[in-house]
């Protein structure tokens, strides 16, 4: 599902206009940066949890030359699923198979 999906999916299912559930996921999306900007999770109880993780500095390869690289240490974000969502997943596979 891409962007345009999901407005058009909130929009139907909050029975409001596209343009008003496209100002939602971006306000929503927003919130989320900046609170891990900030080091802040963000937790979404029943869905999940937003974190930054420290990802500390390892040796490399370049692919094209096969030499040994240095790769800094750098923040990335983490998300873990919260107990309801991984349940739904669980749920839908053992539906398909």
């Amino acid at each position: 599902m891409n962007r345009t999906e999901l407005i058009e999916l909130i929009a139907e299912k909050s029975e409001v206009t596209k343009a008003a559930a496209e100002r939602a996921l971006s306000a929503l999306l927003d919130a989320i940066a900046t609170s891990l900007q900030k080091d802040e999770p963000v937790v979404l109880v029943n869905f999940g949890t937003f974190v930054v993780r420290q990802r500390a500095a390892r040796k490399g390869r370049n692919p094209q030359t096969g030499e040994e690289i240095k790769i800094k240490a750098t923040k990335v974000v983490g998300f873990k699923a919260g107990k309801a969502l991984k349940e739904a997943v669980k749920d839908q596979k053992d539906q398909k198979g």
